[in-house]
Parts: structure tokens; sequence; C-alpha cells
């Protein structure tokens, strides 16, 4: 009806203007808006937004006539379509006119494609509580005939799922299997599930037990003051906004956001740091073996190739002398005969009497080599 989609712009407006300022907040120096139908219109304050979310300056115009605004505004699309980022029926008149509908779009695409996105991208699988069967209950057209990933496999990028589905994946590993998540809509009235968030992160400020024996919005109000307080998480969302008939998933994704973000930025447990170093100091070490092998590899066909080569070219040497044309041929072949008695192995040691026979031969030989040498020079 009507009515509900009033309520329902009304809220994501307040959620919204709370997850800009929460960002804004973060500039320096700090700034934030007021309507966010109105504040945007001169296009500045969404470029503060923008340098913000991406940590770059972004260059703009300063005056206060309406080329500067076009010229602002354009900046900022063109800065969003140069991050891959899809802007559908999202116009720069509309901004300037502050139309309501486009503002909204307009936000929602930099939350959902820019933030949760990104926020997304970094999840993993845990073998603890994830599995196929939670993948495909969120779609079932999900590859459930693929093989269920290692612990620490990025889940957002290996099975091709939404944000959406990723986000809503971390939520029920979050909440454990005693409590349902079926979407970021009706499922979260109760306000259990941010409890059962809270407890997961931070499991001394929750007591769970008496979730039961309160009212949605007591629950509600319990769960947005602790994470506000302990944790610093931004409140984007009143109590009011979520106890409804049909609450707005956008909002409701939004401020669930913050919770993984939270997550994300918490300090790793020293137990897992050191499994991981351990993962990476055995990896470095198989790294290195199996270096070791391929230089040993290596230097060994770097020798059988010089032997083959030494070989090859002594092969060679013989052919040309003892194709050398007569008398030459003869003295080659003589010669050859000469270096192969010469470059005999010693005979057995223990054999005085043959091994003083082979040293006289070989004396003599020598000697025969030197008067051959000596007439040939004089």
């Amino acid at each position: 009806s009507s009515s509900s989609t009033v309520e329902q712009e009304q809220i994501q407006k307040r959620t919204f203007t709370n997850w800009v300022n929460a960002q804004l907040a973060k500039r320096r120096p700090p700034c934030m808006i007021v309507d966010l139908f109105n504040d945007f219109r001169d296009g500045a304050k969404l470029l503060d937004l923008l340098e913000v979310m991406s940590g770059q300056r972004i260059s703009r115009e300063r005056g206060r006539g309406m080329f500067q605004h076009r010229s602002n505004i354009e900046k900022a699309l063109s800065f969003l379509k140069k991050k891959s980022i899809k802007l559908v029926n999202i116009n720069i008149p509309d901004i300037i006119d502050g139309k309501p509908s486009i503002i909204l779009g307009l936000i929602w695409t930099i939350i959902l494609q820019y933030h949760i996105e990104e926020l997304a991208s970094c999840l993993s699988f845990d073998s603890r509580q994830s599995s196929m069967e939670s993948l495909a209950s969120l779609d079932t057209r999900s590859a459930s005939s693929s093989p269920v990933p290692p612990r620490g496999s990025p889940l957002h990028s290996r099975f091709r799922v939404s944000a959406k589905k990723a986000l809503l994946l971390w939520v029920r590993e979050q909440a454990g299997c005693t409590i349902n998540v079926k979407d970021f809509k009706a499922s979260w009235r109760s306000g259990v599930i941010f409890l059962a968030i809270l407890y997961s992160l931070r499991p001394d400020l929750v007591d769970l037990s008496k979730a039961r024996t309160r009212s949605n919005k007591q629950n509600l109000e319990e769960a947005f003051h602790i994470a506000e307080k302990e944790l610093r998480i931004p409140k984007l969302l009143e109590p009011d906004d979520v106890d409804v008939r049909d609450p707005d998933e956008k909002s409701i994704m939004t401020y669930v956001a913050q919770f993984l973000q939270y997550s994300r930025d918490l300090p790793v447990p020293e137990e897992e740091m050191q499994v991981s170093l351990n993962l990476k100091t055995t990896s470095a070490v198989a790294h290195n073996q199996k270096c070791d092998a391929l230089f040993t590899y290596i230097s060994l066909l770097v020798m059988t190739s010089s032997l083959c080569v030494s070989i090859q070219i002594r092969e060679y040497k013989i052919e040309l002398d003892i194709s050398l044309p007569a008398p030459l041929d003869s003295v080659a072949r003589w010669l050859l005969r000469t270096e192969g008695v010469l470059g005999e192995e010693e005979g057995d040691p223990q054999d005085h009497g043959q091994a003083a026979d082979e040293a006289k031969e070989k004396k003599f030989i020598s000697n025969v080599v030197c008067l051959h040498v000596c007439f040939y020079n004089v």
C-alpha cells in the first residue's frame, strides 16, 4: 500500500542518513548531513562520502552555481563507474532536484556495492557451521555439486554468491544452528538474532537466556544499546523501525553490515595467529626443499651436459686426427694409442711386479714421444 511505501521510505531515509553521517564522522575535519534528500544536491557531500569510502582525494568545483553542482555530481558518478559500480536510472538532474527515490537508490547502491560487497569479499568459509546445504538453502541454483572449500577460502568469490547471501550466511554462522535466520526482514523482529550476533562477538556482554522472556522492543533496545556503547557500532536503526509487520530489508542489511565490519576489525586471536604462522613456516620449508631439489637437479643436468659436450668434442678431435692426409694420419693414430696407454689407470697396487713393468713401458713411450717432438722441432 501507499502508506507502507511511505513508511518504508522514511525508515530508509533515517537509516541511510545515520549511515552516511557515521562515514562522514571519519573525515578530517568531520562533517555531517541533516537532510538526506537535499544535502547531496550540490555534490560536495557526495564527494566527501566517496573520499572517506575510498581513502582517495577527488578534485571538485568550489563555486555555488549550478555549473559547479553539476560538475561535482558528475565527478562523483564517474568515480563510482570507474569502481565498476552499476548505476541504474540515476541521473544528475534527479540528484540536483533531490528526488527521494533516486537519492535513496544512489545511497543504497553505494552501501551495497561499495560497502557490503567489500566486506563480503573478505568472508571465509567456516567448517564449524557452514556447509554446502546451508549455502544451497540461500539459493537453489547454488553450485551444490562443487566440493566444500577449505576453511579460509574466500566464500564470496568462490561460489559467486551475492553480497546479500554471503552476509546472510555470515549471520547464520554467528547465530548458530538453534536460531533460524531466513532473511533480512521478519526474522529480525524479535531482536534475538541481533543479541546472538553480539554474543558471538562478545559473549561477556549478553545473556541470551533472558531474551526469551522479554518483548521484541526490549530485546532490540538491549541489542542496539550494547552495540553502540560497547562495540562502538553506530545506532542506525530504532527498535520501532524493526518491530513492524514488514521490516525494511535494506535498512537491516545496512545495520548488520556494521557488525560484520566490527568482526573483521577484531584482532586475530593468538591461537589462530600461531596456527597461521605455523602454516606459513611449513609452507616456507616445503618451498625451500622444492627449490633445493630443483637446484640439485639443474646442477646435475649442467654437469651431465658438460660431460657430454667434452666427450663429443674428443670424438670430433679423434675423427679429425685420423682423417689427416698420409703420413700424418699414421702419426695421429700412433699418438692416440700413446695417449690411451698413458691415460690408463694404474694396475693392482698389490702386484708390484706388474706395476713396475707398466711404469717402465710408460717411461719408454714418453721417451719416444720426446724424441719425436725434438725431431719435428729441429
